[in-house]
């Protein structure tokens, strides 16, 4: 009886082991399966790396126009103004008053059904009131926002670094807002 409950014992171990480096070479399977060109970190406060996969099957236009603003350093140092808790954290705003843009002129909407705010780590176009004037705000979903499906562009997800932005300032705007240390496409120099 003893030696077979250590022979189970031996199976169990040995089998968390190959599921642990089962689930572990999928992890890096997935690191090894993003584009660069299409991935961007975003470098918030305390070393804070959070890895971007841009989806540019879902809004081409949109993410051409981020991966634009990031090669020209635009976001570099632009504070998250908006920031509610269970819902999203927005940035992109030169002026960071929730009004600003780049001198790019507006994209118009690109809508999508393949994909949804359903969850934490969903980057999303801000715009007014009109869907066609996404132009260089953006926000990143803090829970689910499932409502915003369809109304909004979906461009992206966090795939790393969600623990970072979860630690942004709240407010609308935050008394001492927290800021874009800088924002590089992956595929570039991250100087």
């Amino acid at each position: 009886m003893r030696s077979l409950q250590k022979t189970f014992a031996a199976i169990a171990g040995s089998l968390a082991l190959m599921m642990a480096i089962s689930i572990s070479g999928i992890a890096q399977a997935e690191e090894v399966a993003l584009d660069p060109e299409n991935t961007l970190n975003l470098y918030l406060k305390d070393d804070g790396l959070v890895v971007i996969k841009l989806r540019p099957d879902l809004a081409p236009k949109h993410v051409a126009r981020l991966k634009t603003l990031a090669r020209e350093k635009f976001y570099d140092g632009i504070v998250f103004h908006r920031v509610i808790p269970d819902f999203m954290a927005q940035t992109g705003d030169p002026t960071g008053t929730g009004t600003g843009s780049s001198d790019y002129p507006d994209v118009r909407a690109e809508f999508t059904n393949k994909a949804s705010f359903g969850k934490a780590g969903i980057l999303g176009m801000a715009r007014s009131q009109h869907p066609d004037s996404a132009n260089s705000q953006f926000f990143i979903t803090l829970d689910d926002a499932s409502f915003l499906d369809r109304n909004y562009t979906i461009f992206g997800e966090v795939v790393s670094g969600m623990n970072y932005v979860n630690t942004i300032a709240v407010g609308e705007p935050p008394a001492n807002p927290d800021k874009i240390i800088k924002m590089r496409v992956a595929a570039d120099p991250q100087d």
